[in-house]
């Protein structure tokens, strides 16, 4: 079956390309643009941001539909992923009007470090997960099995935990290959959340987290984390804009050129 793919060779160049396309928009089209493009919160710039913001929540939507069960669908949404966010980067650069003394500016740094780090996770990373599902590694045989009467009950407790918890989550769920999913909080938070403890603590029994490089173990946390921030500065930049026009102008009320909802 065809489906879209993004080769290595360019997300090599994505980076760069995208470092380029802003370093040449604010160093040779800026200056001549006119003024409502060259103004921070003007009505066009506005609308740019708010574009350029929709864009990287729509890449987002490939994390919901690999984790929710849409499989087939993840590799046209990770296309999606990477070039809504890639236009979405760009946009919200034109958007600041090259502002970097305001605490949004601070966004531009999340973007970076996000997209260098799920490209590295592409390019560097990927092979060395693909080789891990390849080999059997002698650290992920249960510990608490090797002579250790307790352990091997501590370990047995866990999984029945686990099959108990799963008859009520899932009733035709197999435990040794269900994971939670985003819907699973949605119907049921506090099951999920027993089950999701219950998986932890057999991960830590097994030390799945200790046989591979710590950059293979967390990348996917803190770039997870990252997402989180950027969009939850997202939130805060839309709330002060839309609520607090006047303290985002410092009362100059004059200036507030954007739509909004009130001047405090």
């Amino acid at each position: 079956m065809s489906r879209p793919v993004l080769s290595n060779r360019f997300l090599k160049w994505l980076a760069p390309l995208l470092v380029l396309v802003v370093a040449g928009y604010f160093w040779l089209l800026f200056p001549a643009l006119p003024e409502e493009w060259r103004k921070a919160g003007s009505p066009e710039l506005y609308l740019t941001g708010l574009f350029g913001a929709l864009l990287l929540l729509v890449s987002m939507v490939f994390v919901l539909v690999k984790r929710g069960g849409g499989g087939n669908q993840a590799p046209f949404w990770y296309v999606a992923h990477v070039l809504c966010a890639s236009v979405g980067a760009v946009l919200i650069a034109v958007h600041g009007a090259g502002n970097l003394s305001r605490p949004p500016a601070l966004l531009y740094l999340a973007i970076v470090a996000l997209m260098v780090l799920g490209i590295w996770a592409r390019l560097r990373l990927s092979s060395r997960v693909s080789a891990t599902f390849a080999e059997k590694h002698k650290s992920f045989a249960a510990r608490a099995t090797d002579s250790d009467q307790p352990g091997r009950e501590a370990f047995r407790k866990i999984i029945d935990d686990k099959i108990d918890v799963l008859k009520h989550l899932d009733a035709a769920a197999n435990e040794a290959t269900f994971s939670v999913r985003p819907i699973h909080f949605l119907c049921h938070p506090f099951l999920a959340l027993r089950y999701h403890r219950f998986a932890r603590q057999e991960q830590s029994m097994l030390g799945t987290r200790k046989a591979i490089p710590a950059s293979q173990a967390y990348w996917r946390a803190l770039h997870m984390a990252l997402a989180y921030l950027f969009v939850l500065g997202i939130v805060i930049h839309v709330i002060t804009v839309t609520f607090f026009a006047g303290y985002v102008a410092d009362y100059d009320l004059n200036a507030i050129t954007w739509w909004h909802l009130t001047k405090w």
